[in-house]
């Protein structure tokens, strides 16, 4: 009787011990250290229009609401077949408005957007040729999704128009669009068609 009953005590002496040595083990073991965030990968626009392709930069550093904005509705497919409405040398080239992809709603054409305005982000980059910015009205925050490339120095609008981006690739198309001929109100004679706006990763493009 008395060797069963020190067996028993041995027996859950030696289950406590082993349970408290686990749980030690357990307490000195760390927690797993979660693993960095992938690095954002650098996007670009590819502008494929119906006098070439452009490719646009941008500047998230300055305005993360108008890239993301862009980027969403390019991805969404919103400019695709809309087209440059508003061309004037030496200055701008205007797209962006949904409402170009009706030919017979010209008389519409620049006031169409996606139904919805942004916050400005007025920045301290130029508008020198080639910079990307945002179209508005003369409400500050009313940008949607017209957009213009500068053709020529315009420093008049810095500080009111948001600058968001670049023009990387594509300075000859840029150059036949600006100098196409135009009608009133400054729109193209000839239809100048933006088939597609991929956002893509940056390195993808050579």
């Amino acid at each position: 009787m008395e060797n069963f009953a020190a067996m028993k005590a041995l027996t859950f002496i030696t289950t406590w011990t082993a349970a408290v040595l686990l749980a030690a083990g357990c307490a000195d073991k760390q927690a797993p250290v979660p693993a960095a965030p992938a690095a954002k990968t650098n996007e670009v626009a590819v502008i494929t229009t119906s006098e070439g392709v452009m490719v646009l930069e941008f500047y998230p550093e300055v305005a993360p609401g108008h890239v993301e904005n862009f980027k969403k509705l390019a991805k969404q497919g919103f400019y695709d077949g809309t087209c440059f409405h508003r061309v004037i040398k030496g200055f701008m080239i205007q797209a962006g408005d949904p409402n170009t992809k009706d030919e017979a709603a010209k008389v519409s054409w620049g006031q169409g957007g996606p139904g919805y305005t942004i916050k400005a982000e007025f920045n301290a980059k130029h508008h020198a040729r080639g910079i990307l910015s945002m179209a508005r009205t003369p409400d500050p925050n009313s940008a949607g999704s017209q957009f213009f490339i500068c053709h020529g120095d315009a420093n008049s609008l810095d500080g009111q128009y948001t600058v968001f981006g670049n023009l990387s690739k594509g300075d000859d198309v840029l150059e036949k669009i600006a100098t196409t001929p135009t009608e009133g109100p400054d729109r193209p004679v000839k239809r100048v068609n933006i088939e597609s706006i991929k956002i893509v990763p940056a390195d993808s493009v050579k």
